[in-house]
């Protein structure tokens, strides 16, 4: 107990891959305060907190299980991104279903009147360019990609992303414009089309 205790983060994912249940409850012991906190600065709310908090250990331990961790970096940040991931896919649901309201200053490729069509065809289209979309925020400076899932996938407004981030509304609003400005070079480098959108 006391060896597991002063193993890194990676010692215990290892020694839990090899049977061993206690290296995670340490390493959800170790982590919960800031997972948690993380989520609920986000969310805002405790009892949504609380049940993307469990679904995210809940995949935390299938991924364990099925061999997807891949020790390239800090075992914490990917815990985090696999919340971050939780909320969007949270917030992209109430917004799909009309509950998160997004005032839009340019064109909104994320909340096309594509997405309330419910054919299979454009559902997978849509999916599809979401999938594309979100591979290239994650090619943005870690400012603009945190600035674009706030606004659209969360819906906050910019007050309230100038807020949780701790700078003025001008600087989230300049992190906005340098992201769509910079996705757009890289839509045009990478030749692609999200006509459909």
């Amino acid at each position: 107990m006391f060896r597991n205790q002063e193993q890194n983060d990676n010692e215990l994912v290892q020694c839990f891959i090899e049977g061993d249940q206690n290296s995670l409850e340490i390493l959800i012991h170790r982590h919960k305060r800031r997972v948690y906190s993380y989520i609920l600065l986000i969310v805002k709310n405790q009892e949504l907190a609380e049940d993307i908090f469990q679904e995210t250990f809940i995949k935390v331990i299938r991924s364990l299980k099925r061999g997807k961790y891949v020790e390239n970096g800090k075992f914490i940040s990917w815990v985090l991104r696999i919340s971050h991931n939780l909320i969007i896919d949270h917030f992209r649901k109430e917004k799909l279903q009309g509950v998160v309201s997004n005032d839009s200053m340019e064109m909104d490729i994320f909340n096309s009147q594509k997405f309330s069509e419910n054919t299979i065809e454009d559902q997978l289209v849509n999916d599809q360019i979401l999938s594309e979309v979100k591979k290239l925020i994650k090619e943005l400076p870690e400012d603009q990609q945190q600035v674009i899932y706030m606004r659209h996938y969360m819906g906050l407004s910019f007050k309230e992303i100038a807020e949780q981030t701790d700078v003025s509304i001008n600087t989230a609003l300049g992190r906005m414009r340098y992201a769509l400005i910079n996705l757009r070079k890289l839509i045009r480098q990478k030749k692609m089309n999200l006509t459909s959108i």
